[in-house]
């Protein structure tokens, strides 16, 4: 039996994840197992469901309850299912609901990047990529595309970001991916794998070079949105690659490189 409670309180506390708390405050940094997130839109809920994330609550307008949403909330058990309609909603959360449904859900325990490398042929680095949208919009290339992992420095949008997690249709839940320290590179060295900057320098090999197509195992790295890669990065890589470009358009978003780079550089 589900549990719906009609929204009657905006000031309720049960409803603090979803109308008051940022998603800096659920990460919860200083208490990681009490950590947070929101998945929205019933695939993406489904799609963490399906990864082992455990659902706090739901907040869900009526009129949405299709057959999808009512599978999501079917899944997420005897969990409390706050609802109204779309305007309060809106209202309440300050934007207007995907498929009109949240899902307050546990941060599920993040592996380290040796753990999940050793099973990786291919794998993307992203330095640094702040924009939520393209973060969701890379990790949805890398699970179409290919990519075994994605490994994120420090300075990255968190993956499980609302927007982020949308974005990729709930691919973020698929494709295992970790936080890096800053020697990075050496951890992929170690791991055997060779390093491909995505950055325009002078020694920039195509992307279609035969030699790249070859490697066994290949991490394709990607830099943050505008600046692209720093500079003791690129050095630290064994390639500089490139996309070639036509009619004067100098490089790609990095979400758009990032989809050329994985189809043309993936494992044969």
């Amino acid at each position: 039996m589900v549990n719906f409670t009609e929204i009657t309180d905006f000031n309720a506390p049960e409803l603090d994840v979803y109308a008051r708390l940022t998603e800096a405050q659920l990460l919860n940094r200083f208490e990681p197992k009490k950590g947070m997130f929101i998945a929205e839109s019933p695939k993406v809920i489904c799609r963490a469901l399906d990864a082992g994330c455990r659902p706090v609550s739901l907040l869900v307008e009526r009129s949405h309850c299709n057959e999808e949403a009512q599978e999501a909330i079917a899944r997420c058990g005897d969990v409390p299912v706050y609802t109204a309609e779309m305007p309060i909603l809106t209202q309440l959360t300050g934007f207007q609901l995907t498929r009109g449904m949240l899902c307050a859900m546990l941060r599920p325990k993040q592996p380290g990047p040796e753990e999940i490398l050793g099973a990786c042929r291919r794998v993307a680095v992203l330095e640094n990529v702040m924009n939520p949208t393209n973060v969701g919009a890379i990790f949805r290339s890398a699970a179409a595309l290919g990519m075994d992992a994605v490994l994120l420095t420090s300075g990255c949008t968190d993956p499980l970001y609302r927007r982020s997690a949308r974005v990729s249709m709930g691919t973020v839940f698929q494709v295992p991916w970790a936080y890096v320290p800053e020697n990075w590179p050496e951890i992929l060295k170690n791991a055997g794998f060779v390093t491909a900057a995505m950055a325009l320098t002078d020694d920039s090999v195509s992307i279609d070079d035969p030699t790249l197509r070859q490697r066994e195992k290949l991490a394709v790295v990607l830099g943050t949105e505008g600046d692209g890669l720093a500079r003791k990065t690129i050095a630290a890589c064994d390639y500089t690659v490139k996309i070639p470009m036509y009619h004067g358009v100098d490089s790609l978003n990095v979400a758009a490189a990032s989809a050329v780079a994985f189809w043309e550089l993936r494992a044969r």
